[in-house]
């Protein structure tokens, strides 16, 4: 009887794990294990029979100048990325860490930038910022000079970032305001009657116990911005000069438009292996940090 209804109740498991592995299969294993496949060949996009290529496809990737550009942006992209959207994050949640009307309406206006398509984000702050913009135009009708936001590589790298960041800080707002309201409040009483100052009791109580939401924050984060891609074609297009290309631009670019998909599609797997590389560090240094701070 007991094995009857043990039988029962692994095939009703079965029946309710089974939809949730196939969704898992056919949307990221399957697409990983093509990538893979394609990465060693050098398809095009277009023949039937795509030659295979072995390792050649990374073999070029060490000698490629362009790819080089692209990581050195990528990766300043995200550490000064990943560090405004958790600094801004956190302070504004801070900031309206509260119950009244107003802390609602400046929690849906600081998340409402995430909200917008990144395209639109792209072109709207393109439309603000480009030489013709509203500011430039601002500026030069009071015999100012054009401001290069986006012409210039510097520029355009350091306003990439900022649009970036005001984007999307919004849901970092909404991860830490979900850490600190689940600090518990008898903890801030105690350093408060302890004589404790406000930063004294940020630093030593609320902070530590943010920490779970700050592992959090800095992998989306850091994940998020090591894939941007749909912000750079709406606001820089990689310009100028290709200088603000990302990884995840300029693999879609020789794959599409290069229509090299093998090759593409090894810098995929190279982008992949080093972002669950950086997210896996990064949790195992949060971690190690907790566990140290709790001993």
């Amino acid at each position: 009887m007991r094995s009857g209804i043990a039988r029962g109740q692994g095939l009703a498991t079965a029946i309710m794990v089974v939809p949730a592995t196939v969704l898992y299969a056919v949307m990221l294993v399957v697409p990983v294990g093509l990538a893979f496949y394609l990465s060693l060949t050098d398809w095009d996009g277009f023949s039937a029979n795509p030659a295979v290529v072995g390792l050649d496809n990374y073999g070029r990737l060490l000698g490629d100048p362009e790819l080089r550009r692209a990581a050195l942006v990528t990766l300043l992209v995200a550490g000064a990325g990943t560090a405004g959207l958790n600094l801004l994050g956190l302070g504004f949640a801070l900031l309206v860490n509260g119950r009244s009307r107003a802390n609602t309406f400046f929690r849906m206006v600081l998340f409402y930038p995430h909200v917008l398509s990144a395209l639109v984000v792209g072109f709207l702050w393109s439309a603000i910022l480009g030489t013709t913009g509203a500011v430039n135009s601002f500026i030069t009708q009071r015999g100012g000079e054009v401001l290069p936001f986006l012409s210039d590589p510097a520029w355009a790298t350091v306003t990439m970032i900022a649009v970036l960041v005001w984007a999307g800080f919004g849901v970092n707002v909404v991860l830490y305001l979900a850490g600190l309201q689940a600090v518990p409040h008898s903890l801030i009483e105690a350093a408060q009657i302890d004589g404790a100052t406000r930063w004294q009791t940020f630093r030593n109580v609320t902070l530590p116990a943010l920490g779970p939401s700050v592992t959090v924050n800095v992998v989306l984060s850091l994940v998020t911005l090591l894939k941007t891609y749909d912000l750079v074609v709406s606001l820089t297009a990689g310009g100028p000069a290709g200088q603000t290309q990302t990884v995840a631009y300029l693999i879609l670019w020789n794959s599409f438009h290069d229509a090299r998909l093998g090759f593409g599609s090894a810098q995929s797997v190279v982008l992949m292996v080093v972002t669950a590389a950086l997210a896996f560090v990064v949790t195992r240094l949060r971690r190690r940090g907790e566990t140290a701070a709790h001993q």
